[in-house]
Protein backbone atom coordinates (compact mmCIF):
# COMPACT_ATOMS: atom_id res chain seq x y z
CA UNK A 1 0.00 0.00 0.00
CA UNK A 2 1.39 3.47 -0.89
CA UNK A 3 2.10 5.79 1.63
CA UNK A 4 -0.67 8.10 2.28
CA UNK A 5 0.39 11.37 2.90
CA UNK A 6 -1.47 14.09 4.54
CA UNK A 7 -1.21 17.48 3.39
CA UNK A 8 -2.74 20.69 4.85
CA UNK A 9 -5.52 22.01 2.84
CA UNK A 10 -8.56 25.07 3.57
CA UNK A 11 -11.27 24.27 5.22
CA UNK A 12 -14.65 24.20 3.21
CA UNK A 13 -15.53 23.77 -0.22
CA UNK A 14 -13.85 24.54 -3.33
CA UNK A 15 -15.44 27.30 -4.84
CA UNK A 16 -15.89 25.24 -8.26
CA UNK A 17 -16.77 22.19 -6.69
CA UNK A 18 -20.24 20.84 -8.15
CA UNK A 19 -23.13 21.98 -6.24
CA UNK A 20 -26.20 20.07 -6.72
CA UNK A 21 -29.42 20.39 -5.81
CA UNK A 22 -32.45 17.66 -4.25
CA UNK A 23 -35.92 18.27 -3.94
CA UNK A 24 -38.20 16.10 -2.34
CA UNK A 25 -41.74 15.73 -4.09
CA UNK A 26 -43.27 13.80 -1.07
CA UNK A 27 -46.66 12.61 -2.16
CA UNK A 28 -47.81 9.37 -3.10
CA UNK A 29 -51.25 7.74 -4.25
CA UNK A 30 -50.50 4.59 -2.26
CA UNK A 31 -47.31 3.32 -0.32
CA UNK A 32 -45.29 0.44 -2.01
CA UNK A 33 -44.98 -2.78 0.60
CA UNK A 34 -40.78 -2.21 0.40
CA UNK A 35 -41.07 1.85 1.19
CA UNK A 36 -39.43 3.50 4.49
CA UNK A 37 -38.90 6.89 2.20
CA UNK A 38 -41.82 10.11 3.49
CA UNK A 39 -44.39 10.24 2.33
CA UNK A 40 -48.06 11.49 2.08
CA UNK A 41 -51.22 11.46 0.10
CA UNK A 42 -51.59 13.77 -2.25
CA UNK A 43 -54.31 16.92 -2.27
CA UNK A 44 -54.90 19.97 -4.52
CA UNK A 45 -54.55 22.00 -1.31
CA UNK A 46 -51.56 19.89 -0.25
CA UNK A 47 -49.45 20.20 -3.35
CA UNK A 48 -50.43 24.06 -3.64
CA UNK A 49 -49.24 24.59 -0.13
CA UNK A 50 -46.10 22.45 -0.96
CA UNK A 51 -45.13 24.29 -4.13
CA UNK A 52 -45.46 27.45 -1.85
CA UNK A 53 -43.16 26.14 0.97
CA UNK A 54 -40.69 25.20 -1.56
CA UNK A 55 -40.03 28.71 -2.58
CA UNK A 56 -40.56 29.73 0.95
CA UNK A 57 -37.22 27.09 1.93
CA UNK A 58 -35.57 28.64 -0.98
CA UNK A 59 -35.59 32.35 -0.03
CA UNK A 60 -34.06 30.81 3.28
CA UNK A 61 -30.93 29.40 1.62
CA UNK A 62 -29.46 31.20 -1.07
CA UNK A 63 -26.66 28.71 -3.63
CA UNK A 64 -23.29 29.93 -3.23
CA UNK A 65 -22.61 29.12 -6.92
CA UNK A 66 -24.45 27.82 -9.75
CA UNK A 67 -26.42 24.54 -9.54
CA UNK A 68 -25.02 22.04 -11.74
CA UNK A 69 -27.15 18.47 -11.20
CA UNK A 70 -30.73 18.91 -9.79
CA UNK A 71 -32.75 15.72 -8.79
CA UNK A 72 -36.17 15.52 -7.78
CA UNK A 73 -36.98 12.45 -5.95
CA UNK A 74 -39.73 11.39 -3.61
CA UNK A 75 -42.43 9.83 -3.19
CA UNK A 76 -43.62 10.22 -7.12
CA UNK A 77 -42.52 13.81 -8.68
CA UNK A 78 -44.28 12.49 -11.62
CA UNK A 79 -48.02 13.21 -9.63
CA UNK A 80 -47.66 16.49 -10.15
CA UNK A 81 -49.75 18.21 -13.07
CA UNK A 82 -48.58 19.57 -16.04
CA UNK A 83 -48.82 23.04 -14.23
CA UNK A 84 -47.39 22.33 -11.00
CA UNK A 85 -44.50 20.61 -12.72
CA UNK A 86 -43.79 24.35 -14.48
CA UNK A 87 -44.03 26.47 -11.56
CA UNK A 88 -41.87 24.10 -9.40
CA UNK A 89 -39.50 24.07 -12.80
CA UNK A 90 -39.38 27.81 -13.39
CA UNK A 91 -38.94 28.24 -9.68
CA UNK A 92 -35.42 25.93 -9.77
CA UNK A 93 -34.30 27.32 -12.42
CA UNK A 94 -34.70 31.04 -11.41
CA UNK A 95 -32.79 29.54 -7.72
CA UNK A 96 -30.06 27.65 -9.68
CA UNK A 97 -29.05 30.64 -11.69
CA UNK A 98 -30.15 29.04 -14.88
CA UNK A 99 -30.39 25.84 -16.63
CA UNK A 100 -28.06 22.65 -14.75
CA UNK A 101 -25.85 20.44 -16.65
CA UNK A 102 -28.41 17.82 -15.58
CA UNK A 103 -31.73 17.79 -14.25
CA UNK A 104 -33.32 13.81 -12.77
CA UNK A 105 -37.08 13.13 -12.21
CA UNK A 106 -37.96 10.03 -11.18
CA UNK A 107 -41.29 8.96 -12.58
CA UNK A 108 -43.96 5.58 -11.79
CA UNK A 109 -45.00 4.03 -14.71
CA UNK A 110 -48.61 4.66 -13.50
CA UNK A 111 -47.99 8.15 -13.46
CA UNK A 112 -46.62 8.67 -17.02
CA UNK A 113 -48.57 10.89 -19.37
CA UNK A 114 -47.47 12.99 -22.42
CA UNK A 115 -48.56 16.13 -21.21
CA UNK A 116 -46.24 15.79 -17.71
CA UNK A 117 -43.21 14.72 -19.89
CA UNK A 118 -43.88 17.82 -22.33
CA UNK A 119 -44.11 19.75 -19.19
CA UNK A 120 -40.82 17.94 -17.96
CA UNK A 121 -38.86 18.55 -21.07
CA UNK A 122 -40.18 22.26 -21.50
CA UNK A 123 -38.25 23.31 -18.02
CA UNK A 124 -35.37 21.49 -19.18
CA UNK A 125 -35.28 18.20 -17.46
CA UNK A 126 -32.39 16.06 -19.03
CA UNK A 127 -32.84 12.46 -17.44
CA UNK A 128 -35.90 10.31 -16.22
CA UNK A 129 -35.39 7.60 -14.04
CA UNK A 130 -38.48 5.30 -14.06
CA UNK A 131 -39.37 2.99 -11.25
CA UNK A 132 -40.35 -0.46 -12.95
CA UNK A 133 -39.17 -2.89 -10.06
CA UNK A 134 -40.32 -5.72 -12.31
CA UNK A 135 -41.81 -6.63 -15.27
CA UNK A 136 -43.40 -9.46 -13.73
CA UNK A 137 -47.01 -9.35 -12.70
CA UNK A 138 -46.88 -11.66 -9.86
CA UNK A 139 -43.66 -9.57 -8.22
CA UNK A 140 -44.94 -6.77 -8.74
CA UNK A 141 -48.02 -7.69 -6.70
CA UNK A 142 -45.88 -8.90 -4.22
CA UNK A 143 -44.06 -5.61 -3.90
CA UNK A 144 -47.55 -3.87 -3.85
CA UNK A 145 -46.59 -1.48 -6.85
CA UNK A 146 -49.62 0.07 -8.78
CA UNK A 147 -48.69 -0.22 -12.59
CA UNK A 148 -48.58 -3.30 -14.71
CA UNK A 149 -46.17 -4.77 -17.41
CA UNK A 150 -48.08 -2.60 -20.22
CA UNK A 151 -47.85 0.48 -18.06
CA UNK A 152 -43.94 -0.27 -18.25
CA UNK A 153 -44.06 -0.20 -22.08
CA UNK A 154 -46.47 2.35 -22.66
CA UNK A 155 -44.60 4.63 -20.39
CA UNK A 156 -41.38 4.29 -21.34
CA UNK A 157 -42.02 4.49 -25.25
CA UNK A 158 -43.51 7.98 -24.17
CA UNK A 159 -40.85 8.87 -22.46
CA UNK A 160 -38.68 7.91 -25.46
CA UNK A 161 -40.98 9.81 -27.84
CA UNK A 162 -39.86 12.89 -25.98
CA UNK A 163 -36.05 12.51 -26.43
CA UNK A 164 -34.72 13.04 -22.73
CA UNK A 165 -30.79 12.55 -23.18
CA UNK A 166 -31.04 10.22 -20.71
CA UNK A 167 -33.38 7.35 -19.33
CA UNK A 168 -32.99 4.91 -16.31
CA UNK A 169 -35.04 2.13 -15.43
CA UNK A 170 -35.06 0.78 -11.57
CA UNK A 171 -34.85 -2.92 -11.24
CA UNK A 172 -35.06 -4.58 -7.76
CA UNK A 173 -34.21 -8.40 -7.06
CA UNK A 174 -34.19 -11.00 -4.31
CA UNK A 175 -37.58 -10.51 -4.15
CA UNK A 176 -39.80 -13.00 -2.44
CA UNK A 177 -40.64 -15.81 -5.35
CA UNK A 178 -38.13 -14.56 -7.48
CA UNK A 179 -35.61 -17.14 -8.59
CA UNK A 180 -32.52 -16.51 -10.99
CA UNK A 181 -34.50 -17.62 -14.06
CA UNK A 182 -37.09 -14.40 -13.18
CA UNK A 183 -34.39 -12.28 -12.46
CA UNK A 184 -32.81 -12.68 -15.43
CA UNK A 185 -35.71 -12.10 -17.43
CA UNK A 186 -36.76 -9.18 -15.76
CA UNK A 187 -32.78 -7.79 -17.06
CA UNK A 188 -33.30 -9.59 -20.54
CA UNK A 189 -36.39 -7.53 -20.50
CA UNK A 190 -34.70 -4.34 -19.36
CA UNK A 191 -32.06 -4.77 -21.37
CA UNK A 192 -34.41 -4.85 -24.92
CA UNK A 193 -36.06 -1.61 -24.23
CA UNK A 194 -32.40 -0.34 -24.43
CA UNK A 195 -32.21 2.56 -21.67
CA UNK A 196 -29.30 4.59 -21.21
CA UNK A 197 -29.15 3.61 -17.38
CA UNK A 198 -30.18 1.01 -15.28
CA UNK A 199 -30.02 0.68 -11.62
CA UNK A 200 -30.46 -2.79 -10.05
CA UNK A 201 -30.94 -3.00 -6.02
CA UNK A 202 -31.16 -5.75 -3.87
CA UNK A 203 -34.16 -5.82 -1.77
CA UNK A 204 -33.99 -4.44 2.08
CA UNK A 205 -36.25 -5.05 4.21
CA UNK A 206 -36.75 -1.36 6.07
CA UNK A 207 -38.31 -1.21 9.27
CA UNK A 208 -42.16 -0.20 9.60
CA UNK A 209 -42.68 -1.42 5.61
CA UNK A 210 -45.50 -4.55 4.96
CA UNK A 211 -41.96 -6.65 3.94
CA UNK A 212 -40.73 -5.72 7.01
CA UNK A 213 -43.14 -7.04 9.24
CA UNK A 214 -43.52 -10.33 6.89
CA UNK A 215 -40.19 -10.73 7.64
CA UNK A 216 -40.34 -10.61 11.47
CA UNK A 217 -43.46 -13.04 10.95
CA UNK A 218 -41.24 -15.52 9.14
CA UNK A 219 -43.15 -15.85 6.30
CA UNK A 220 -40.15 -14.50 3.74
CA UNK A 221 -36.61 -15.15 4.75
CA UNK A 222 -33.18 -13.75 3.70
CA UNK A 223 -31.05 -15.63 1.88
CA UNK A 224 -27.31 -14.09 1.12
CA UNK A 225 -26.21 -17.04 -0.54
CA UNK A 226 -29.19 -16.55 -3.36
CA UNK A 227 -28.42 -12.74 -3.22
CA UNK A 228 -25.09 -13.15 -4.16
CA UNK A 229 -25.27 -15.31 -6.95
CA UNK A 230 -27.88 -12.57 -8.05
CA UNK A 231 -25.63 -9.51 -7.95
CA UNK A 232 -23.13 -11.86 -9.81
CA UNK A 233 -25.22 -12.42 -12.69
CA UNK A 234 -26.39 -9.43 -12.76
CA UNK A 235 -22.77 -8.27 -12.99
CA UNK A 236 -21.79 -10.11 -15.86
CA UNK A 237 -25.03 -9.81 -17.83
CA UNK A 238 -25.02 -6.57 -17.99
CA UNK A 239 -21.24 -6.23 -18.47
CA UNK A 240 -21.67 -8.71 -22.18
CA UNK A 241 -24.83 -5.95 -22.75
CA UNK A 242 -22.15 -3.18 -23.17
CA UNK A 243 -23.48 -1.30 -19.44
CA UNK A 244 -20.29 0.12 -17.73
CA UNK A 245 -20.77 -0.71 -13.86
CA UNK A 246 -20.10 2.33 -12.21
CA UNK A 247 -21.01 1.52 -8.89
CA UNK A 248 -22.40 -1.26 -7.03
CA UNK A 249 -25.93 -1.08 -8.30
CA UNK A 250 -25.35 1.51 -10.85
CA UNK A 251 -24.26 0.89 -14.61
CA UNK A 252 -24.47 3.06 -17.38
CA UNK A 253 -24.05 3.46 -21.24
CA UNK A 254 -20.97 5.82 -21.96
CA UNK A 255 -21.40 9.09 -21.04
CA UNK A 256 -24.70 8.31 -19.03
CA UNK A 257 -23.38 7.99 -15.68
CA UNK A 258 -26.18 9.85 -12.74
CA UNK A 259 -23.24 12.94 -12.18
CA UNK A 260 -26.11 13.79 -8.96
CA UNK A 261 -25.19 10.83 -7.56
CA UNK A 262 -21.64 10.79 -8.22
CA UNK A 263 -21.10 14.21 -6.67
CA UNK A 264 -22.85 13.49 -3.87
CA UNK A 265 -20.76 10.12 -3.52
CA UNK A 266 -17.63 12.24 -4.03
CA UNK A 267 -18.87 14.15 -0.98
CA UNK A 268 -19.57 17.46 -2.88
CA UNK A 269 -22.38 19.95 -1.85
CA UNK A 270 -26.07 19.79 -2.40
CA UNK A 271 -28.94 21.73 -1.21
CA UNK A 272 -31.93 20.03 0.27
CA UNK A 273 -35.41 21.30 0.01
CA UNK A 274 -38.41 19.87 1.13
CA UNK A 275 -39.74 17.48 3.62
CA UNK A 276 -37.25 15.15 4.57
CA UNK A 277 -34.84 16.25 2.25
CA UNK A 278 -31.47 15.88 2.84
CA UNK A 279 -28.33 18.41 2.38
CA UNK A 280 -24.76 18.85 2.76
CA UNK A 281 -24.18 22.61 2.37
CA UNK A 282 -22.32 24.92 3.76
CA UNK A 283 -20.38 22.97 6.55
CA UNK A 284 -23.39 20.99 8.24
CA UNK A 285 -25.11 17.46 6.99
CA UNK A 286 -28.98 17.81 8.34
CA UNK A 287 -32.97 16.97 7.05
CA UNK A 288 -35.94 18.27 7.34
CA UNK A 289 -38.04 16.76 9.14
CA UNK A 290 -40.18 13.92 7.67
CA UNK A 291 -43.63 15.85 8.20
CA UNK A 292 -44.94 17.78 5.59
CA UNK A 293 -46.83 19.97 8.31
CA UNK A 294 -44.02 20.19 10.85
CA UNK A 295 -42.08 21.22 7.69
CA UNK A 296 -44.68 23.92 6.59
CA UNK A 297 -44.15 25.28 10.67
CA UNK A 298 -40.05 24.98 10.73
CA UNK A 299 -40.57 27.30 7.60
CA UNK A 300 -42.91 30.04 9.40
CA UNK A 301 -40.17 30.34 12.18
CA UNK A 302 -37.18 30.77 9.32
CA UNK A 303 -36.13 26.98 10.36
CA UNK A 304 -34.63 24.32 8.12
CA UNK A 305 -32.77 21.50 8.06
CA UNK A 306 -33.27 20.66 11.84
CA UNK A 307 -33.25 17.20 11.79
CA UNK A 308 -29.62 14.63 12.26
CA UNK A 309 -27.97 18.27 11.92
CA UNK A 310 -24.22 17.28 12.26
CA UNK A 311 -21.27 19.70 11.90
CA UNK A 312 -19.00 18.36 8.59
CA UNK A 313 -15.40 17.78 9.96
CA UNK A 314 -12.66 16.93 7.85
CA UNK A 315 -13.06 13.50 9.19
CA UNK A 316 -16.19 12.86 8.77
CA UNK A 317 -16.30 13.60 4.73
CA UNK A 318 -12.80 11.64 5.15
CA UNK A 319 -14.43 8.58 6.34
CA UNK A 320 -17.62 9.04 4.11
CA UNK A 321 -15.71 9.74 0.53
CA UNK A 322 -13.86 6.31 1.47
CA UNK A 323 -16.57 4.31 2.04
CA UNK A 324 -18.99 6.02 -0.78
CA UNK A 325 -15.90 5.75 -2.88
CA UNK A 326 -15.18 2.75 -2.85
CA UNK A 327 -18.59 1.64 -3.50
CA UNK A 328 -17.66 2.50 -6.99
CA UNK A 329 -15.90 0.68 -9.52
CA UNK A 330 -13.19 3.39 -10.30
CA UNK A 331 -12.01 2.86 -6.08
CA UNK A 332 -10.62 5.81 -4.66
CA UNK A 333 -6.95 7.44 -4.35
CA UNK A 334 -6.39 7.57 -0.97
CA UNK A 335 -3.89 10.15 -1.00
CA UNK A 336 -5.73 12.31 -2.69
CA UNK A 337 -9.28 12.00 -0.36
CA UNK A 338 -6.34 12.45 1.97
CA UNK A 339 -5.15 15.82 0.71
CA UNK A 340 -9.08 16.94 0.77
CA UNK A 341 -10.32 16.30 4.38
CA UNK A 342 -6.57 16.03 6.05
CA UNK A 343 -7.65 13.88 9.31
CA UNK A 344 -5.53 11.80 11.62
CA UNK A 345 -8.09 8.95 11.32
CA UNK A 346 -6.33 8.51 7.80
CA UNK A 347 -3.94 6.18 9.62
CA UNK A 348 -6.34 3.62 10.59
CA UNK A 349 -8.12 4.24 7.23
CA UNK A 350 -4.74 2.85 5.47
CA UNK A 351 -4.37 -0.30 7.82
CA UNK A 352 -7.73 -1.19 6.82
CA UNK A 353 -7.23 -0.75 3.43
CA UNK A 354 -4.02 -2.96 3.94
CA UNK A 355 -6.31 -5.70 5.54
CA UNK A 356 -8.63 -5.16 2.82
CA UNK A 357 -6.17 -5.69 -0.22
CA UNK A 358 -4.87 -8.67 2.15
CA UNK A 359 -8.04 -10.51 2.43
CA UNK A 360 -8.20 -10.37 -1.13
CA UNK A 361 -11.45 -7.58 -0.78
CA UNK A 362 -9.58 -5.16 -2.63
CA UNK A 363 -6.68 -4.34 -4.83
CA UNK A 364 -4.58 -1.44 -5.42
CA UNK A 365 -3.61 -0.44 -9.17
CA UNK A 366 -1.04 2.36 -8.75
CA UNK A 367 -2.34 4.98 -6.03
CA UNK A 368 -5.61 3.63 -6.84
CA UNK A 369 -7.63 1.02 -3.95
CA UNK A 370 -10.73 -0.48 -5.64
CA UNK A 371 -12.92 -3.45 -4.58
CA UNK A 372 -12.29 -6.93 -6.28
CA UNK A 373 -15.37 -8.55 -7.09
CA UNK A 374 -15.55 -10.63 -3.94
CA UNK A 375 -15.47 -7.36 -2.12
CA UNK A 376 -18.38 -5.51 -4.08
CA UNK A 377 -20.56 -8.39 -3.46
CA UNK A 378 -19.58 -7.17 0.53
CA UNK A 379 -19.77 -3.85 0.16
CA UNK A 380 -22.02 -2.76 3.20
CA UNK A 381 -19.49 -5.07 5.66
CA UNK A 382 -16.44 -3.40 3.82
CA UNK A 383 -18.68 0.02 4.70
CA UNK A 384 -18.78 -1.27 8.32
CA UNK A 385 -14.88 -1.76 8.80
CA UNK A 386 -13.76 1.48 7.63
CA UNK A 387 -16.47 3.35 9.74
CA UNK A 388 -14.85 0.91 12.65
CA UNK A 389 -11.42 1.99 11.90
CA UNK A 390 -11.46 5.54 11.65
CA UNK A 391 -13.95 5.95 14.49
CA UNK A 392 -11.74 4.28 16.91
CA UNK A 393 -8.86 6.94 15.70
CA UNK A 394 -11.78 9.83 16.68
CA UNK A 395 -12.12 8.26 19.63
CA UNK A 396 -8.40 7.79 20.82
Amino acid sequence: MSEICISPSESGEDPKSPLGLYVHVPFCATTCDFCAFYQTAPTAEGIQAYLEGIEQEMALVRPSRKISTVFWGGGTPGLLSPRDIRRLGQAVLDYAGGPPAEWSVEMAPASVTDARLAALKDIGVTRISMGAQSFNPELLDGLGRQHTREQIFRAYDRVRAEEFSSVNLDLMFALPGQGESEWLADLDQAIALAPNHLSTYCLTFEEDTKLWVQLSEGKVKLDSEHEAKLYESTWEKLESAGFGQYEVANFARPDHRCQHNLNTWHMHEWIGLGPAAAGQYDGWRAANTADLKQWHADLANGERMTADRVKLTPSLLAEDALIFGLRMTAGVDPVELARRFPSPAWGQARGALHHLVSDGLAEQVGSTVRLTTQGRLLADAVGESIMMAMDSADSA
